[in-house]
């Protein structure tokens, strides 16, 4: 069982080193096993991995409904330490598609009651809105969790993928915890503004897509047939050319992971964590042996030589491919 915590910024709460991203067991990434996916969330909990990340809208509410099952059927002892991260705000229709965002302050408490219902808890750790609503200035959003937290709701704030100025209006408004935003290997935008500003200002940062969703594990073959519904059948870095470039990015870092007697996913995870205590790292695992994996990262150390060869395997701007497809890119205030 791994002791390891990082504290979600000045503000926020203590929580396990590594966080569990739950998006991927309801089938954002294809068909997931619904009892082994009961059973990856209780073995994170067993290894001590507290920080729980889900969005209201991951399957339209499966997730939460997933999650509070896990909690109800998890040892007392167990299902006390969870904390639980939710983001809101992304509105789909019934196929699936994204058709916005809302961030309005009445939908904001509204999104809330059906999370805590779904959820089966009294309160949220860590609520954030999932994008920036381009039509609600995010003082309103930020003010109407501040007033779900004065009632008890919500113990504390957090933003997703937001850029500097938006986070200083966010944290001017009130207290925030944590920023969540895609960080990783082959994904370093935040190093040039982001994370200074929210270093600055005392915000810690939950990076998702440390293993770019699965492209850097170490697992991903070229030939690997995607369903329609993947995710990443529709992300440029896994299409035709861009895929084949990346993929020889993780050659070159099998042979530092193989060096130093680890995986590929676990030299990326340990970089991620090596970036400062003030980022956890998501890791979106489905099962217990790739769950198990990624808490192997906590036994990495990477000394300075270690971290140059991995900067010379992955240079920053090694990645071909934008993380998202167009559309998608341009709803990130993050990327503006």
């Amino acid at each position: 069982m791994t002791t390891r915590t990082r504290t979600l910024g000045t503000t926020g709460p203590q929580v396990s080193a590594l966080g569990l991203g739950c998006m991927g067991m309801s089938g954002m990434y294809g068909e997931a096993d619904r009892a082994e996916s009961l059973a990856t969330i209780h073995a994170a909990l067993e290894a001590g991995v507290t920080l729980l990340d889900t969005g209201d809208f991951y399957g339209m509410g499966h997730n939460e409904l997933l999650i509070g099952e896990a909690l109800r059927t998890a040892p007392p002892a167990l299902r006390e330490n969870a904390l639980l991260s939710v983001k809101f705000g992304a509105l789909r229709d019934p196929a699936g598609d994204w058709t916005g965002f809302d961030g309005r302050p009445a939908a904001v408490k509204t999104f809330a009651a059906y999370s805590l219902q779904r959820l089966g808890v009294d309160h949220i750790d860590i609520y954030r809105p999932a994008r920036l609503d381009p039509d609600v200035p995010i003082e309103e959003t930020v003010g109407a969790i501040a007033e779900l937290v004065e009632k008890g709701y919500v113990r504390h704030i957090g933003l997703s993928e937001v850029g500097a100025d938006t986070i200083r209006r966010a944290a001017a408004t009130a207290p925030i915890a944590d920023l969540q935003i895609e960080y990783a290997l082959i994904s370093r935008g935040p190093e040039r503004e982001i994370l200074p500003t929210l270093r600055e200002l005392g915000i810690a940062v939950t990076a998702y897509g440390v293993l770019s969703r699965g492209l850097i594990s170490g697992h991903f073959s070229g030939d690997r047939q995607l369903a329609a519904h993947d995710f990443r059948a529709h992300s440029p870095r896994f299409q035709g050319d861009n895929l084949r470039h990346n993929l020889a990015l993780v050659e070159s870092l099998r042979k530092i992971a193989e060096a130093k007697g680890a995986t590929v996913a676990q030299i990326a995870i340990a970089w991620v964590l090596s970036r400062g205590e003030d980022i956890v790292p998501l890791v979106g695992a489905r099962t217990r042996d790739r769950l198990g994996e990624a808490v192997g990262a906590l036994d990495v150390t990477l000394d300075a030589s270690d971290l140059a060869a991995i900067e010379a395997a992955v240079p920053a701007d090694a990645v071909a491919g934008d993380r998202y497809a167009p559309a998608q890119m341009a709803m990130l205030d993050s990327e503006r």
